[in-house]
């Protein structure tokens, strides 16, 4: 090979490494990006409400507790359906071929509601609550009961309706006629005490899109609904509400507008730069296993460790094991030796009363430093009285 070929292949070698590490940095720039849009997406997936996420008994709404399906109905069999989000709008609709429509209006005081519903000749509540019904002055509450029921009221509009099966029943008040139960209890209340019809169903279950082609469920909607030429189907939401709340004040209300945008900003940056930075790491480094420790590190390690935790009972065994390994070599016994027979064999040696050696290779451990000093000097004494009658018996040989 020439000397130019020889000064060719580290020259394209270095141009190579540089690109990779540019080719690196570009996927990393990519990937961020990239979690970025998708974060987007989902932020506005999530803060866009489809027609198919409205509300219960929504006549734009697709899902099975919408109510869609009803204003269909109604305009196949001529009736105008006109949604209102708006109280306002919604009053300013209303004349006198028009049915005002709506679900239980929880979003609104007393004032508002009665406001509202002031100009209509005829309303419908398509759900309720017992405010609502003690604000109507239309009836209570009864026990539910989900056998079928039939009209059995002299209401012509629900001659053909059939039976349903309502999981929800009232107690007509005074003046007040019920349909589609007794006397009791009905799931259906008409109060037509004050020029005007006020009607009140629970329909969750009835008119919804998923249980509206159930029993009579249809014929009875249409029957409620369809009285008249037009319906202003009113939607109740906390963003038309009148009532005024006071929040308390958290950090986000007392902070300026800028500083939340900002943290994001700063945390959006610091995993950039983490994976920035991140790429720069090298390899790991090998190391040959086993690594050797040596013994007094351990034991040196150890013993820090346990004077930190101040544990004098721990130190007191390690000591009390230590010294029963030592004197079972010396007096030739198996290093598996238990305490009993390591001070048995201590106290034939030395000559003393056998048990007398049992508290102190396996008595109580210390409870404090003093104690722990004290087991070691005499520990370090039993060995050392041993040693010495070893050596005396060695030398009588």
């Amino acid at each position: 090979m020439s000397v130019a070929e020889q000064q060719d292949v580290p020259a394209s070698t270095a141009e190579r490494a540089p690109r990779g590490r540019r080719s690196r940095a570009l996927l990393g720039w990519l990937i961020i990006v990239a979690l970025v849009l998708g974060g987007v997406f989902v932020a506005i997936q999530v803060g866009v409400r489809m027609p198919d996420q409205r509300g219960s008994l929504d006549p734009e709404s697709v899902s099975d507790s919408g109510a869609m399906a009803i204003a269909q109905i109604l305009q196949e069999n001529g009736v105008e359906v006109s949604v209102f989000r708006s109280r306002t709008e919604a009053r300013q609709a209303l004349d006198d071929d028009a049915t005002l429509v709506m679900a239980n209006p929880y979003t609104l005081s007393d004032e508002a509601i009665t406001e509202l519903i002031e100009p209509a000749d005829r309303v419908v509540f398509l759900s309720s609550s017992t405010h609502l019904l003690s604000l109507l002055r239309i009836g209570d509450n009864a026990t539910p009961d989900f056998t079928p029921v039939q009209a059995d009221c002299d209401a012509p509009e629900f001659a053909d309706v059939g039976s349903i099966r309502p999981d929800r029943l009232f107690t007509p008040a005074d003046g007040v006629e019920g349909c589609f139960g007794d006397d009791h209890a009905a799931a259906v209340l008409i109060d037509e005490s004050d020029g005007a019809t006020h009607v009140v169903v629970e329909g969750a279950r009835l008119f919804s899109n998923a249980y509206l082609a159930d029993d009579g469920n249809a014929a009875l909607a249409l029957a409620l609904l369809g009285q008249t030429e037009r319906v202003v189907w009113y939607v109740p939401s906390f963003g038309d509400t009148d009532i005024e709340g006071e929040t308390e004040d958290t950090l986000g209300s007392l902070t300026p507008g800028w500083v939340t945008p900002a943290i994001l900003l700063l945390m959006l940056a610091g995993v950039a730069a983490a994976l920035w930075r991140g790429q720069r790491f090298g390899p790991l480094v090998a190391e040959t296993l086993p690594v050797t420790v040596r013994a007094s590190e351990t034991m040196h390690g150890r013993a820090r460790l346990t004077a930190k935790a101040g544990d004098a009972a721990h130190a007191g065994e390690a000591l009390r094991d230590g010294s029963r390994r030592r004197l079972a070599r010396r007096l030739g016994l198996a290093v598996t030796a238990s305490a009993e027979e390591v001070a048995d064999a201590a106290a034939d040696r030395l000559r003393v009363p056998r048990g007398s050696l049992h508290e102190l290779l396996a008595g109580a451990p210390p409870v404090d430093d003093p104690s722990l000093i004290d087991l070691a000097r005499r520990l370090q004494e039993l060995e050392s009285a041993v040693d010495a009658s070893s050596f005396t018996e060695r030398r009588s040989e």
